[in-house]
């Protein structure tokens, strides 16, 4: 017998948002993240002694000569500072993928059989991360699929503006074995923050084939995966 996990309360009053719009998303800015800062600090002697003056001296010349040399340091790219990788990604250049940002499909495919394929593309301006899977909803559906764990891959799935990522749907067991089957004519795609089933920002609701989709309580998901074929695998 199936056990059913009820949805998450932030999930679920984000999917009832959603189901109150008209499929494109509720803009949702959010709470700015506080950035961390380091502050160092030091200490030093304010009565200098001979011998520092001495050694202060000394080393004034060379360290001039030595400023005038490094200054043509070819290695110094402009706009490239030494120490720092070119187009490495700060936290602040990522967003999560969410309705507001991306365009979301969700198509039945013929093979393998009673499968679903969605397809998340990223139309906004910055990378955004596909965290976890996708919560799913059809109509007023109160359970939550289940992830397929064996899917999870080893790194949040991340997309560059313009890229797809993609999870794979059972709909229902081949075998007939599932329970309570029906169809569902609405579907809403909920998206994870970055941490699990906490809200990553408006649904989404794909189109659906006009007969509506079918489903049971075989119903599982993949997490977001990169690869289209690697979603429909399980």
């Amino acid at each position: 017998m199936r056990t059913y996990h009820a949805l998450p309360a932030a999930l679920l009053a984000a999917l009832a948002l959603t189901a109150c719009q008209d499929g494109t998303g509720t803009k949702d800015e959010g709470a700015a993240e506080p950035q961390l800062t380091a502050t160092a600090t030091a200490t030093a002697s304010t009565t200098p002694t001979k011998a520092a003056a001495d050694k202060a001296s000394n080393t004034a010349g060379t360290a001039a000569a030595g400023k005038a040399t490094n200054a043509k340091d070819p290695s110094a790219k402009p706009g490239n500072p030494q120490g720092t990788k070119p187009g490495a990604a700060a936290p602040a250049d990522r967003v999560s993928c969410n309705g507001t940002n991306t365009t979301v499909t969700a198509q039945p495919v013929p093979r393998p059989l009673n499968h679903m394929l969605i397809t998340v593309k990223n139309t906004g301006s910055k990378m955004c991360d596909l965290t976890y899977y996708p919560v799913l909803r059809f109509d007023e559906m109160q359970w939550a699929p289940q992830p397929i764990e064996d899917s999870k891959p080893q790194a949040v799935t991340t997309l560059a503006p313009g890229e797809s990522g993609y999870a794979g749907v059972l709909l229902s067991a081949a075998d007939g074995s599932g329970d309570g089957g029906t169809t569902g004519h609405k579907l809403t795609v909920g998206f994870q923050g970055r941490t699990p089933n906490s809200s990553g920002g408006p649904s989404a609701i794909p189109r659906l084939p006009s007969g509506g989709v079918y489903y049971d309580s075989s119903l599982t998901v993949t997490y977001w995966l990169r690869d289209r074929d690697d979603a429909l695998s399980y």
